[in-house]
């Protein structure tokens, strides 16, 4: 870490001590960088440089545009940002708004600049804006005009964020006329490999978000790896799907890993299972995107859409319960791709292609990492024990100035919060998070086990299972369950629910106690926040 093209050294100054940081695993011939890379100019500039801007880039609503329109419009804003707003290189730029091809834009034009993009969920407050920004001393933002007030709330409580400016706007100041004016070329800033150019916060499943920081290498890694050798897209794909952009399933899923092959995406601001299956026919999509609930809300659309353009799924943001895998390829005829990813790791580490999919499987390390389930004290347990799952390859958990490093990195293996247990043939099924598992009577049990086995169940819709607090067991299982219309809540169902889950797994797993709810908590990015059902306040 010696050159650096940031003048603003704040990401370097506050990244954790390097003995707190994983190993870093580079062993495939793919991940071999140079020391100086900007991501923007490998996944946009060289696509138009090698002859390929007339490509199909990005869709939208009313946008379609090609390599070439996205590169004019990305060195337009680039511009803006550093002649208009000041924009330093390191510097650390808040993004705010719904997936849209100028959200992309917007984020191409950050780091072409050599700042650090910081993009933030579209429904969140003030308050939650406020940490944010002043975790990252965030010192400007682009924000689409129709999200304005939240974030107008949090800039006057936070000193450090001098200019905002809008897009999705026809004002003057408004950032599409800005750009008009300026030039369709830009110079790049000559980021250092190891210079950062994300910081993602976590999606706040455990009520607290923390600023993981991501390389311009990371980027690049993440599209070497599981792309190329789990998904393997093509030129011609058109990738669509639900996660925001802020979300770093959606940034590589929708953006990075389309552009890697010089593939398109269509960018949805409204991405619900009733929208996203027409959009699907109308783009012609041929790779999709989502969370296991929404496949599971889609199921039973799928014979009302075209969908014969679609060819592969993928499923992360949470578990996948075999129930839903298996709903999806009944109603589409579609394997799912599933995968476990993390914000910390910025992509999925551990999957499987379709082919090799197995029901209640993850799958294996994707190649160019390493996986294993260990003990309280590290060490590696055999097949078929359940412990922590450790991880570590060409990207790892680096917190932006927050003690919570020294338990995420341990021996130099990320532990990343979940607990595993691998099979005989080296497939990795996932049990809960490890903050999740319910011990009840002398019994370990997997919330997400419970669940799985209560959505088999045709009056259930949704599920969410906590442990809560027990005089005689310590715990018992509690299910929050969210009925199929027409289904009758009450006692009877209570018990046809119990006594269906004790014939589908071990009898001592039965929920003890069922909640009936209209809906349950969840994150933007559709993962149950199981502690809103433990602390509902």
């Amino acid at each position: 870490m010696s050159y650096t093209a940031h003048i603003d050294t704040f990401a370097r100054d506050n990244l954790p001590p390097p003995e707190l940081w994983p190993e870093l695993v580079f062993d495939l011939p793919e991940l071999q960088f140079p020391e100086r890379l900007n991501c923007a100019h490998e996944l946009l500039d060289a696509w138009v440089e090698r002859g390929h801007g007339a490509r199909l880039c990005m869709q939208g609503i009313g946008v379609r545009w090609t390599y070439a329109d996205l590169l004019a419009q990305a060195n337009r804003i680039a511009h803006m940002l550093v002649e208009d707003m000041g924009v330093v290189p390191g510097n650390r730029v808040l993004m705010r708004g719904a997936n849209t091809p100028m959200m992309a834009a917007c984020w191409f034009a950050i780091q072409k600049a050599g700042a650090i993009a910081v993009a933030t969920m579209p429904l969140l407050r003030a308050k939650e804006l406020c940490q944010v920004i002043q975790q990252a001393e965030v010192s400007h933002a682009l924000c689409d005009a129709r999200l304005a007030e939240e974030l107008a709330l949090a800039q006057a409580q936070c000193p450090t964020l001098k200019s905002v400016a809008h897009y999705m706007s026809d004002a003057p100041d408004g950032i599409e006329a800005r750009a008009a004016a300026k030039p369709a070329t830009f110079a790049n800033v000559d980021t250092a490999a190891d210079d950062c150019c994300i910081i993602a916060f976590t999606s706040g499943t455990t009520g607290k978000p923390k600023g993981t920081m991501h390389f311009h290498r990371d980027v690049m890694a993440i599209c070497a790896c599981w792309p190329k050798h789990v998904l393997k897209p093509v030129a011609d794909d058109v990738f669509i799907g639900s996660p925001p952009l802020a979300f770093t399933f959606g940034l590589g899923g929708l953006v990075l890993f389309p552009m890697s092959v010089g593939a398109s995406t269509v960018l949805l601001e409204k991405a619900s299972p009733e929208g996203l299956l027409p959009a699907i026919a109308h783009y012609r999509a041929t790779v999709c995107f989502t969370a296991p609930t929404s496949y599971r809300a889609m199921a039973p659309l799928v014979g009302q859409h075209d969908l014969s353009s679609l060819r592969k799924c993928v499923s992360a943001g949470e578990a996948l319960p075999a129930a839903t895998r298996q709903l999806w390829k009944d109603a589409s005829g579609i394997e799912m791709i599933d995968g476990i990813g993390a914000t910390e790791l910025l992509h999925i580490f551990i999957s499987h292609t379709e082919i090799e999919a197995r029901p209640g499987a993850t799958g294996k390390p994707v190649p160019g990492y390493q996986a294993r389930v260990v003990d309280d004290q590290g060490r590696v347990l055999p097949a078929g024990q359940v412990g922590k799952l450790a991880v570590k390859g060409p990207t790892g958990c680096r917190y932006l100035a927050d003690d919570r490093q020294r338990a995420y990195v341990q021996n130099g293996w990320n532990l990343t919060g979940d607990a595993y247990a691998m099979d005989a043939d080296g497939y990795y099924h996932y049990q809960s998070r490890t903050d999740d598992m319910i011990i009840s009577g002398g019994y370990n049990i997997a919330g997400p086990e419970v669940e799985s086995a209560l959505l088999l169940h045709p009056q259930v819709a949704e599920c969410g299972v906590i442990g809560v607090a027990d005089e005689q067991r310590g715990q018992i299982v509690k299910a929050f369950v969210v009925l199929r219309p027409g289904a009758t809540p009450g006692p009877e169902l209570v018990r046809e629910l119990q006594d269906f889950v004790k014939q589908t797994v071990a009898p001592y797993k039965y929920p003890r106690a069922i909640e009936f709810r209209e809906a349950l908590p969840r994150t933007e990015t559709g993962k149950l926040q199981r502690f809103r059902l433990r602390n509902p306040a």
